[in-house]
């Protein structure tokens, strides 16, 4: 009996005859040993908030007690008067840890066989880069209007008054580079009339705002960085003390409307303007304004029990909140 390999072509006449007749070549399915690269939105959140109080979260439904440092009261000094003396009480505030994103998926014996790469491996690390992409845009837009009301708006300043960081009806224009960063001076002026510390602010900014400003002179002057931090959590450089960090994840708004959507990374140019979603954010603060506890409580591969194969499953239990709403800015733009 003849032999027929991979790959040759099969004669359909003399010496030998098929039935039925063959005719053209056998080409085999090749799987490739590579996976085509992916590319996630930067996230961000983790970055700019603090994880003082994470402690051991065992799952939804846990809470984290905070204690604030109450204010201690000065008085005048009087010789003779005797001292009056304050019994400081500590406000408690509770960090509820009650979100929570899962992700699962199945890989067949079958499909693993064919394909060289690990796939329970690369998959699982693709649900963790898309949790973090979902958690950060989830936490953007819980605290994003968490900011102090005299540390946004069109009279911000708690002691001037002075600065306009934009409205939903009347957002600033930062098309051009000098307003751009006249927004920015603002914001940073806005925390330094409330104490704020110089050291550990952040800016977030979108991809929009930061090609403004790096088409204006503080490309060379104020932005410097290192080349891995952009590829870690999109921080770009230092402005006027922040580290500036740029992230798809912030929210959109209505043009002169109050609905706002969370910023995933995956709205496009039709859909925006199908919403009329061109109002944006800038969202500058301290690290101690917001804390943020996550883990991942759970992670599991089980037989599937009516085929050949692997379930694979996560849960990332996690809580956000402002603590601080006076260390925390937020700017309105278009």
């Amino acid at each position: 009996m003849a032999t027929i390999t991979s790959g040759a072509t099969i004669p359909v006449a003399a010496p030998f005859n098929t039935s039925p007749a063959y005719s053209g070549t056998f080409i085999p399915t090749i799987w490739s040993s590579k996976l085509n690269a992916k590319f996630y939105t930067a996230s961000t959140f983790a970055a700019i908030a603090n994880t003082n109080w994470e402690g051991e979260i065992s799952g939804m439904g846990d809470k984290v007690v905070i204690n604030q440092i109450p204010d201690i009261a000065i008085s005048t000094y009087t010789p003779g008067a005797g001292l009056n003396y304050q019994v400081p009480t500590p406000s408690t505030i509770e960090l509820q840890i009650d979100q929570g994103k899962y992700y699962a998926f199945q890989v067949n014996d079958l499909l693993s066989m064919q394909s060289q790469p690990k796939l329970l491996d690369v998959f699982s690390n693709d649900a963790g880069m898309q949790m973090k992409v979902s958690v950060d845009s989830e936490c953007l837009f819980a605290t994003f209007t968490g900011a102090a009301a005299a540390n946004q708006g069109a009279t911000a300043g708690v002691k001037s008054l002075s600065f306009n960081l934009g409205t939903v009806a009347a957002p600033v224009n930062i098309s051009g580079a000098t307003a751009a960063v006249s927004t920015i001076t603002a914001l940073a002026a806005v925390l330094d009339e409330q104490n704020i510390p110089e050291t550990d602010r952040f800016l977030l900014v979108d991809p929009v705002t930061r090609q403004v400003l790096m088409n204006s002179n503080l490309q060379q002057a104020y932005l410097t960085g290192d080349s891995q931090s952009i590829l870690r959590n999109g921080k770009i450089g230092m402005i006027d003390r922040f580290d500036v960090y740029v992230t798809n994840n912030l929210p959109r708004g209505e043009s002169g409307g109050t609905t706002w959507t969370s910023g995933d990374g995956s709205q496009t140019k039709a859909a925006l303007a199908t919403h009329a979603q061109k109002n944006r954010v800038i969202i500058a603060g301290h690290k101690s304004a917001i804390t943020f506890a996550s883990q991942f409580t759970k992670t599991e591969t089980v037989r599937n029990p009516s085929d050949f194969g692997d379930y694979v499953r996560g849960i990332n239990v996690y809580g956000r909140k402002v603590v601080k709403d006076g260390a925390l800015a937020l700017a309105i733009v278009y």
